[in-house]
Parts: C-alpha cells; sequence; structure tokens
C-alpha cells in the first residue's frame, strides 16, 4: 500500500480507511475493518454509496435485512438507508466505497447504534 499517494486515512476503533478520489460529487474511499468488528449502524442524509468487497467476507445489514459478500460482490447504499458492514471472516475485510451525493462530511453520519459509543 506504500505506492499509493492517499489524499486522506484516518484510524478508527474497526480498522482504517483511506480516501483515495474526492471531487465534488463523489468520493472514492479504501476501507479495511479487523476481524470480528463492526462499523456503527448508521445513515446519511446527504449521500448514498455503493460498496464492493475486495478481500475477506463481510455481513451488511441493509434497512435491517442481512446480506452476505464475498469478493467481487457489491451492495447499492441508498441515501437515509440505515447499514452496517461486518467483518466475519477469518482475515481483514477490505471493501471500495463509492459515495455519491452533494456532501460527503463525516458529519453527515447518523449513528444509531455503535459498538465504541460514538455519537
Amino acid at each position: 500500500m506504500s505506492r499509493f499517494n492517499y489524499l486522506e486515512s484516518e484510524v478508527r476503533p474497526w480498522g482504517r480507511y483511506f480516501v483515495l478520489h474526492d471531487e465534488a460529487n463523489y468520493k472514492i474511499k479504501r476501507i479495511e475493518v479487523e476481524t470480528g468488528k463492526r462499523l456503527s449502524y448508521q445513515y446519511h442524509y446527504k449521500r448514498s454509496e455503493m460498496w464492493t468487497i475486495i478481500e475477506g467476507n463481510a455481513k451488511i445489514t441493509l434497512d435491517d435485512k442481512t446480506h452476505i459478500l464475498k469478493p467481487g460482490e457489491s451492495i447499492k447504499i441508498p441515501r437515509k438507508s440505515k447499514h452496517r458492514v461486518e467483518n466475519v471472516g477469518q482475515s481483514s475485510l477490505v471493501f471500495i466505497e463509492i459515495q455519491t451525493g452533494d456532501y460527503f462530511g463525516e458529519d453527515d453520519i447518523v449513528r444509531i447504534e455503535d459498538d465504541f459509543n460514538r455519537k
């Protein structure tokens, strides 16, 4: 991964993410989730997302329905849809997230439930 120049990266309690590209109408991230960890159950007012699994196995909750995705599979997360991803594999989960909309700030995350007590 050192051969890439990321625009931004951040460590989170569940893993880390890297911003690969950031434009006015879309943002692309590489997201890595540690084994047994999951992101908050959340939604966004200003963006939709498309997730494509690159490595590992993902359990995705989308509006209270569960989906299991493997490498090469994708799922669309519509704006205002409640969603969460969990690493259910034995190794790191890596996926590419393409955000589309008119705002991509981290303050557009509305957390419903969070394993790390974030608001």
